[in-house]
């Protein structure tokens, strides 16, 4: 269904000279639909979350002639603050837009702060969250659209340190996950692995410093240090999973 969505945009983008946008996409979705532009040789297309490494993002498809804007996205950003907000969770702001019949395909990400959220919401679902909702819980919150405050994700992380003998991906994904060289080849295979929204098959791909992995199953990893080699001329990686 999604590859027959992706090919519905390109098709009215083609016809009608204007930019498509996707709802809400997963990572693993979002790999997907860029493999299947890949293979049919789109190339005027961009990933946008709301925000720089959002983790939810809606596909933009761009006619030809044009080149893809953040701005032409129909995202809004939305601000929940109130007295005791740093006490919610991810879990209670989100049940509070399913609650208003919002879907979870018009919801990106949700990022909760100390004292104050931010969630990408489309154009509708926006304004539906910024007219109800005045209480998340017990408590009362203030919800209001925000365009232009910059927002930076305070991700946690647990760290993983250990050695691969090359920067191929079977290698440091069997290191990451403690698993055996040929098991991270059978998953890679398997179409489970995606590299910044790209889904990957090739065992042997050569990773860089800070590409993110996404393993089905396992989570979600950034390679955030190369390091120098051992006596034995294996590589010191460190890799964060995101929590």
């Amino acid at each position: 269904m999604l590859i027959s969505r992706t090919e519905d945009m390109t098709r009215l983008c083609e016809k009608t000279f204007t930019p498509k946008f996707s709802s809400f996409l997963t990572e693993g979705e979002a790999a997907l639909a860029v493999k299947y532009l890949e293979f049919i040789g789109w190339e005027k297309y961009l990933l946008y979350g709301g925000y720089e490494n959002a983790a939810r993002v809606m596909m933009g498809i761009f006619p030809g002639y044009d080149e893809p804007r953040e701005n032409d996205f129909p995202i809004k950003r939305v601000k929940l603050t109130g007295r005791n907000i740093g006490a919610l969770t991810h879990r209670d702001f989100l049940g509070s837009l399913m609650a208003l019949g919002i879907t979870r395909s018009s919801v990106g990400d949700i990022v909760c702060l100390d004292d104050r959220v931010y969630a990408m919401l489309t154009e509708s679902a926006a304004a539906l969250a910024v007219s109800q909702i005045t209480r998340i819980g017990k408590e009362g919150v203030k919800c209001v659209l925000c365009e232009d405050e910059s927002i930076v994700r305070e991700d946690r992380f647990s760290e993983i340190g250990g050695t691969v003998a090359s920067l191929r991906l079977d290698a440091v994904l069997g290191t990451v996950l403690r698993l055996s060289r040929e098991k991270a080849a059978l998953l890679i295979r398997s179409g489970a692995v995606s590299a910044d929204h790209r889904i990957t098959e090739n065992v042997s791909m050569q990773l860089t410093e800070g590409v993110v992995l996404s393993v089905k199953g396992y989570g979600r990893f950034i390679l955030s240090e190369v390091g120098g080699k051992t006596k034995k001329d294996r590589i010191h990686i460190t890799v964060k999973k995101y929590l």
